[in-house]
């Protein structure tokens, strides 16, 4: 027979792994209901490997197309929700996401519906373009330096699409401090966690007209001096070389190493070399000058907290279960 003691400590034991148990499966999900890691494991399994191999491929082709991704997860999350509406074309009676200004030069479209022809050659009718777009995000950012994140899958594409809704939730790049922390608000994120998600202008390039408000007409005059002060005035004169008053169409690398997922953004910022106003901006701030300059500097930190914004972003308004469709093609509703 056990000793009194002994039975004690079992009963103890049992205790404490019971309570270990209740607490793992009480534990807070970091991914919206519906969505799960192995939502596909029995309908398409080869989805993420798909999906891994067409990214590697248009990176191989041109690198810079990770910025491409990261954008269309955030234009399309932001907007509704995690549904895949950016990707969908305009119609005779509707101008779709697309269209809006803020969308200039979005690439990526027809990249995404590479990816879903062959998903749909394997598994006909079961991913949704949503999904690919998290996908696509997560696996260009890994594979051009920065971190990788597990990714819940499971959200059903909308079929709702418009201009309006776009430029009226997106943030314009002339936004100064405070409307970025209200806009990243209005979506739950706070101040921290807009400054992190900045961070993605780390790859990427952009058209000039998201640039043009920053060197000729930043206080209203538009004219070739109206710059902002705060620019570094060498670059200053470098971008207004590429992108001529009046210019739209050029297009610039968003930093100095826009091939590569790292903190060179940061350091680009604190040295007045942002390259949109909204850029800038984080730094008008000294709660926000203070987490620019940490993220600007070795760690783990930027990493971490960047990863774990896309994982809240891809939450953003999900459709699951039998809402919305999965679409055929991700430019056209079925």
């Amino acid at each position: 027979m056990a000793s009194a003691s002994a039975t004690g400590h079992n009963v103890l034991l049992v205790s404490i792994v019971l309570l270990a148990t209740v607490c793992a499966c009480t534990a807070e999900s970091p991914y919206a209901a519906g969505l799960s890691e192995d939502y596909y494991q029995k309908t398409c399994p080869q989805a993420a490997s798909i999906v891994d191999a067409y990214v590697t491929k248009f990176l191989s082709k041109d690198r810079n197309f990770a910025g491409a991704f990261n954008r269309l997860q955030f234009h399309d999350c932001w907007v509704g929700g995690c549904d895949g509406s950016v990707l969908l074309n305009s119609t005779t009676t509707n101008q779709a996401e697309r269209e809006a200004h803020v969308n200039f030069g979005l690439r990526g479209v027809a990249e995404v519906d590479e990816i879903k022809a062959a998903l749909e050659r394997v598994c006909p009718g079961v991913v949704s373009c949503a999904d690919i777009l998290i996908l696509a995000a997560r696996d260009a950012t890994a594979k051009v330096g920065g971190p990788t994140w597990s990714v819940a899958l499971g959200r059903r594409d909308g079929v709702n699409s418009t201009a309006l809704m776009a430029d009226t939730n997106l943030p314009f790049p002339v936004l100064n401090f405070s409307g970025l922390v209200a806009n990243f608000a209005a979506k739950g994120f706070g101040a921290r966690e807009m400054i992190t998600l900045s961070g993605a202008h780390t790859i990427g390039r952009t058209h000039c007209n998201g640039i043009l408000p920053h060197l000729y007409n930043f206080t209203g005059k538009d004219d070739a001096t109206d710059t902002n002060p705060a620019m570094d005035k060498n670059f200053a004169v470098f971008l207004k070389k590429h992108c001529p008053q009046g210019n739209t169409t050029n297009t610039i690398f968003i930093d100095s190493t826009a091939n590569t997922f790292d903190r060179a953004y940061y350091k680009n910022v604190l040295q007045g070399k942002g390259i949109f106003i909204t850029d800038a901006a984080l730094i008008t701030n000294p709660v926000g000058k203070k987490i620019v300059t940490k993220f600007s500097k070795p760690g783990k930190s930027f990493f971490t907290e960047f990863a774990a914004g896309m994982v809240k972003m891809g939450n953003l308004g999900v459709l699951t279960n039998t809402e919305g469709e999965i679409r055929r093609t991700c430019q056209f509703v079925n």
